[in-house]
């Protein structure tokens, strides 16, 4: 089959997910907020920093599932925008003095802007020439971070040293637990949000683009609008996660947002299933522990053994998390019904 025939029948490039299953039910999603909140109450303060940062990771791969999930279109310059985002908010606390609950909003608008106009040329491009256009910009986003012309806001290759937030009104937490508050707090309402944005007539409008952008077009969908809307979204979410990223490890550096930082974003949305916007947390678990997991199993050979680790998930779930709760939501169906 020609590209010019694979065009025509409207081949998805992801495949869908039905709206119905994009979100938890109401009873998992009780039970695992349950968790999430009386979880620094019996954990030590080291895990409590690593389920903070899991959750700035699930809300990257979450804004990258609706990029790619929603929409379709595939980004490997995640990296870029969640450095945009991370950078934004130490220089407002930094030097602009200002509270870090204000300097987020601020980081998600820049950020969207950002994306919102990387979008506009990204229209021209599609499949994997959109990958590369954005892998380029992940690629050039440290360099140009280090340039002596920024150096006075960034630090340049030294970095920025970021203050932690102490818990306000004198609450009786540390640092670490309020932090882990305050972003699952942020997490919950981007989470919130971008269910009902998927579910609303703009989310239809992104899944008609995904499934068939010829038939959408045909259907009165605004093709060029959407798309970059989309982008800008994804960018301004990321930033959001970049920003509370910059506060949790209190410091920013050139070299803390490379292309790894990017494939491992694109990593965490598929083991966590493509389109599944609940998978987010578990693909953030994923890039999260898995690495210390096989650095445990052999410390010569981690990256060995975490590429089988990669190779058997993917192998035995090619839908990531998703396919395995539908596996057990069906048999545990199947049950109550006999």
């Amino acid at each position: 089959m020609s590209a010019v025939e694979e065009v025509a029948t409207g081949a998805p490039a992801v495949e869908g997910i039905p709206k119905k299953a994009m979100a938890f039910e109401q009873g998992t999603a009780m039970v695992i907020l349950t968790l999430l909140v009386f979880m620094p109450c019996f954990v030590k303060s080291f895990f409590v920093f690593q389920m903070t940062m899991l959750l700035i990771y699930g809300l990257a791969v979450l804004a990258l599932n609706i990029l790619t999930g929603a929409s379709g279109q595939f980004s490997l310059g995640q990296s870029a925008f969640f450095a945009a985002g991370a950078y934004t908010t130490a220089i407002l606390i930094e030097h602009g003095g200002l509270n870090y609950a204000l300097a987020l909003p601020i980081a998600g608008v820049v950020c969207f802007a950002f994306g919102f106009l990387f979008g506009q040329p990204a229209l021209r491009l599609s499949g994997v020439y959109l990958a590369l256009a954005t892998f380029a910009l992940a690629t050039a986003t440290p360099q140009l971070l280090k340039l002596g012309y920024f150096e006075r806001w960034t630090g340049g290759v030294q970095g920025l040293v970021v203050t932690k937030p102490d818990a306000p009104l004198s609450l009786p937490m540390s640092q670490d637990v309020w932090l882990y508050y305050f972003t699952l707090f942020v997490a919950i309402g981007i989470y919130v949000l971008s269910i009902n944005l998927l579910k609303s007539r703009s989310g239809r409008a992104l899944m008609a683009i995904r499934d068939n952008e010829i038939a959408a077009s045909a259907m009165g969908v605004d093709v060029a609008l959407y798309k970059t809307l989309a982008f800008g979204v994804s960018a301004g979410i990321t930033g959001v996660a970049g920003g509370l990223g910059a506060i949790a490890v209190q410091f920013v550096a050139p070299d803390g947002y490379t292309i790894t930082l990017a494939i491992s974003l694109f990593l965490g949305m598929v083991v966590g299933g493509v389109g599944w916007l609940p998978g987010s947390l578990v693909g953030a678990a994923f890039i999260i522990f898995v690495p210390n997991i096989a650095e445990g199993i052999s410390k010569g050979l981690s990256g060995a053994v975490f590429g089988v680790l990669l190779f058997l998930v993917i192998f035995l779930v090619p839908r990531g998390a998703q396919q395995v709760v539908q596996f057990v939501s069906d048999k545990a169906g199947r049950l109550r019904r006999t």
